[in-house]
């Protein structure tokens, strides 16, 4: 490990402080690759930037509910056009997960046991028929 001068977080500037925050929260890196890249030390400085100047809500705690969901925390203010850009991504990607999981599960419900299933396309429905 390197051997420096130690710094204190008093010798960064505000401004180099507000644009670590706004890449992370940007998502254009993490917390950890913030401080390697620009050789900030201590483990829980940029955390602490993030907290104090960055706008997610850090009131709520991060971790898994009883049933073991996400439970995501709503920012305080409304979030930037990437972050919502990034967000909108992320649930996207999401959504299209599930629906080739259940595009899966009918598909092998149809092919290996033979069940018609009923897609629901608005008021009307689709029945799924087996190919043989």
């Amino acid at each position: 490990m390197e051997q420096g001068i130690r710094r204190s977080q008093r010798d960064y500037s505000l401004a180099f402080k507000l644009s670590v925050v706004g890449q992370i929260e940007n998502g254009e890196m993490t917390y950890k690759q913030a401080q390697k890249r620009y050789g900030i030390q201590g483990r829980s400085t940029v955390l602490v930037w993030c907290r104090k100047h960055g706008l997610q809500d850090w009131t709520q705690p991060r971790g898994r509910g009883k049933q073991g969901q996400h439970m995501p925390n709503k920012p305080s203010t409304p979030l930037s056009p990437a972050q919502r850009i990034t967000e909108l991504e992320r649930q996207l990607k999401e959504e299209k997960q599930k629906s080739a999981l259940f595009e899966a599960v009918i598909d092998i419900m149809r092919e290996e046991h033979g069940v018609l299933v009923k897609k629901p396309l608005g008021k009307r429905s689709v029945v799924v028929k087996s190919k043989d």
